[in-house]
């Protein structure tokens, strides 16, 4: 067990306690705030890094939850400095919210490292928040704890209990095919997101969130507890005080997310119907951990984990309400106990194991026994092929059985905003056997990835009763998402992958049990192609996109900045100018 730390041995005591001049200023400032001596010397200093916004839905109640961690911190002895970081909301940041997850973390590295902080709580939960933040601390090595934003309330209109972004997909394309009125389409509207929090089906906030919790980063249940629950604001508190102990146990990320604790969180997240983001994010926060993680690995353990958690929009019938009420994450764990290395640290200072004990399956639909599985193996799969050398994600229990062997002809879109223009044509030529393609969407020619890939089926098909087909892109999908999509092409087509040299007409082979996707043209044909084709202009030229053009790496590497990985060099160590 490590010695615990003293008063001494604080990080933020190098600010605060010597008798020199730079000391002097940083006492006297605190002062200016307000605040005496008596609050801050030789008590561990906690940042509560909050990604909140006035356009982040999904966060709506953290200053309320930034007020329960500062009387959880100051319950065990610590003194909280609330510290704003960007706040990466899903629904309004164009053209991705992906395009900035790396800017958080770097933001959320650097805060830490050049304030006198102790020990973080970082508030995050609206999709790229949680990698964001846990990226950057990971990086950063001082003791953590993540508070997850938890889901909203179940959706409601005349009746129906409504997914958030599942149900809009849904409704939307009726409402293409002329089944839906307006004003059935404005109660929609007002019914479907009615609380703060994250989306409540399992989409990426919900699947990221879960894979904190797997990795031993939050509380025990912490996850799934709802945004607007009492016990969310309990759980707050808990953070607060639990950062405290962590500081003085010297209890780091460095020595929770260890290889076994990732195989966890993979294995949790396939038994949990997870987005195809979580393979984007994980992958990228396992290298920042310094732990090796591939698409190979997901894909094998895919194909051995049983899909658990009855949760929209894998599952049929539940939403994250649901899932809580039925046992949250450590039931469906507690299934899984078999399976996972309970020997693993959290950031209770106990073992996974330990935070197991007593949970138990409340309702068996919700969260089911691994003998009676919503779907025999896990949410994703990897394909490889001549369009995919590098990888591409499906997600099979969300699309029909019927897209597992397909083969039909390309209809290749070179941008979202020709497609968009095709699919709303009742006079396209397209027939249900068709692949829709959308290219140039990928890390560096969406740019960002944008949640493209869900591409919406044509109006000529939807009139006539069509609500699958199988899509193609480089591009990701919402979490909330379904349908025979297949995502995450890489390398991208804007770097020349080759998806770019597929043409209209070309057919296009899909065998989900063999893992494998082509497209039927002659390698002649292809160098012929090759040759001939063009890089795009640069979508930057200057500032942040510039900066991310330059060092982004591709979707199965986790579209992470080459310099920020473990092995690129030394993490920079403690300042020294004081």
């Amino acid at each position: 067990m490590t010695q615990r730390k003293t008063k001494a041995d604080l990080r933020s005591a190098r600010w605060f306690a010597p008798d020199d001049l730079r000391s002097f200023g940083h006492r006297s400032r605190l002062l200016q705030l307000g605040y005496g001596e008596e609050d801050f010397m030789g008590r561990p200093v906690i940042g509560i890094l909050n990604t909140w916004s006035e356009l982040n839905a999904c966060h709506g109640h953290f200053p309320e939850r930034v007020e329960a961690v500062k009387r959880g911190v100051a319950q065990a002895g610590g003194f909280a400095v609330e510290l704003p970081t960007l706040s990466v909301d899903e629904s309004f940041t164009k053209p991705t919210s992906m395009l900035y997850r790396n800017l958080l973390a770097m933001e959320t590295e650097e805060t830490i490292r050049s304030h006198p902080l102790d020990g973080v709580v970082l508030m995050g939960g609206c999709d790229k928040t949680t990698p964001g933040l846990l990226m950057g601390a990971f990086t950063a090595g001082v003791p953590m704890i993540f508070l997850p934003a938890g889901p909203m309330l179940r959706g409601n209109h005349a009746g129906h209990t409504l997914g958030s972004g599942s149900d809009a997909w849904k409704y939307w394309d009726e409402r293409r095919a002329g089944n839906v009125t307006e004003a059935y389409w404005r109660g929609l509207q007002s019914g479907i997101a009615r609380s703060h929090g994250i989306c409540m089906t399992m989409g990426t906030a919900a699947t990221m969130t879960a894979i904190a919790e797997a990795l031993g980063l939050t509380l025990p249940g912490a996850s799934s507890i709802p945004a607007v629950d009492s016990g969310h604001q309990r759980m707050a508190a808990e953070c607060g005080r639990r950062i405290v102990d962590m500081v003085w146990e010297d209890l780091t990320p460095g020595r929770i997310v260890t290889a076994a604790a990732v195989r966890n969180a993979a294995i949790v997240a396939m038994a949990t119907g997870c987005s195809t983001n979580a393979v984007v994010h994980l992958i990228a926060m396992a290298r920042r951990a310094g732990v090796a993680l591939s698409l190979d690995d997901l894909d094998a353990l895919g194909r051995v984990t049983p899909l658990i958690a009855n949760v929209r929009p894998s599952g049929k019938d539940y939403l994250m309400e649901d899932f809580h009420y039925a046992g949250g994450l450590r039931a469906l764990m507690k299934q899984l106990a078999a399976r996972l290395d309970t020997s693993c640290i959290t950031v209770t200072g106990r073992t996974l194991g330990e935070a197991l004990e007593g949970a138990v399956v409340h309702n068996d639909d919700v969260i089911r026994p691994l003998s009676n599985p919503v779907y025999h193996e896990g949410s994703l799969a990897v394909l490889r092929g001549n369009l995919c050398p590098d990888g591409a994600v499906i997600k099979p229990a969300a699309c029909d059985p019927r897209f597992y062997l397909h083969e039909g002809p390309a209809l290749v879109f070179d941008s979202y905003a020709e497609m968009k223009k095709a699919v709303d044509d009742e006079n396209l030529d397209v027939t249900p056997d068709h692949v829709l393609v959308l290219r140039n969407a990928g890390p560096l020619g969406g740019p960002g990835m944008p949640e493209w890939g869900m591409l919406p089926i044509p109006k000529a098909l939807i009139k006539q009763g069509y609500r699958d087909m199988l899509r193609l892109s480089d591009a990701r999908m919402s979490g909330t998402s379904y349908g025979a999509c297949i995502l995450h092409a890489a390398p991208e087509a804007y770097v020349g992958g080759p998806l770019a040299l597929l043409r209209t007409g070309d057919m296009v082979r899909l065998d989900l049990p063999a893992r494998r996707l082509d497209m039927l043209v002659a390698e002649d044909e292809l160098a012929r192609r090759r040759a001939a084709w063009v890089p795009p202009a640069p979508r930057f030229e200057r500032g942040w996109g510039w900066i991310y053009s330059k060092h982004v790496t591709q979707a199965d590497k986790g579209c992470d900045f080459d310099f920020l990985e473990r092995d690129f060099g030394a993490v920079a160590g403690e300042p020294d100018i004081f």
